[in-house]
């Protein structure tokens, strides 16, 4: 199984961790961003839309982080970490909705505006930031994961892009459910560190 991704990508992150946590040995391809690699012909025959990362799973290729997260949890049947039952899964669902919104338009957009020094307005974009990550603390209230009584693919889905906030000079500090959330998943067997970058407020 082979895992192409970047280091700096959180979508990369969250499929490296999962593939971690639950024990699957992969083999991590490093596709330069930087130089284009992904834009390249033979990269594109991978994932037409040019992004990181691309799970290949001797030959089933599956694009996307949160599609790689579903079809690693389904391969391998971990039930615990995507609940097969309805409420369950709509709950894990729900959540992989989050992760691909308001966490991509806020938190991660943050982040990479600050790593790559991209046009836009920041104050807005951490408002954003800010605003889903009320919520998510507010969820967060009175209970130890997002979707369950356990870790599930919802809590991987969020989190590299959580945890990686201040790159983006998005301050974590008075979301205690969520910095607690936080230090729960770094706790989890198997868990890979997202490797942090010194900029925003984690510079």
């Amino acid at each position: 199984m082979k895992l192409y991704f970047h280091p700096v990508s959180g979508h990369s992150h969250r499929a490296r961790l999962f593939l971690s946590l639950i024990g699957v040995k992969h083999e991590l391809i490093n596709v330069d961003l930087m130089a284009g690699a992904q834009k390249q012909p033979d990269f594109l025959k991978l994932n037409s839309f040019g992004q990181v990362p691309v799970l290949d799973d001797d030959g089933i290729v599956v694009p996307d982080s949160n599609a790689i997260l579903f079809y690693l949890a389904k391969k391998f049947g971990k039930s615990d970490w995507l609940p097969e039952e309805p409420k369950g899964a709509a709950a894990v669902q729900r959540w992989l909705s989050v992760a691909a919104g308001e966490i991509s338009r806020g938190p991660a957009a943050a982040r990479l505006q600050v790593l790559f020094k991209l046009q836009g307005d920041a104050a807005e974009i951490i408002r954003n930031a800010h605003h889903v990550l009320k919520l998510v603390d507010t969820a967060l209230n009175g209970r130890e994961w997002l979707a369950g009584s356990r870790a599930t693919i919802a809590d991987v889905a969020l989190y590299s892009y959580i945890v990686s906030a201040p790159e983006g000079n998005v301050d974590l500090s008075a979301y205690g459910n969520i910095n607690a959330w936080l230090r729960r998943i770094e706790a989890l067997p198997g868990f890979v560190q997202f490797d942090a970058n010194k900029v925003g407020l984690a510079a």
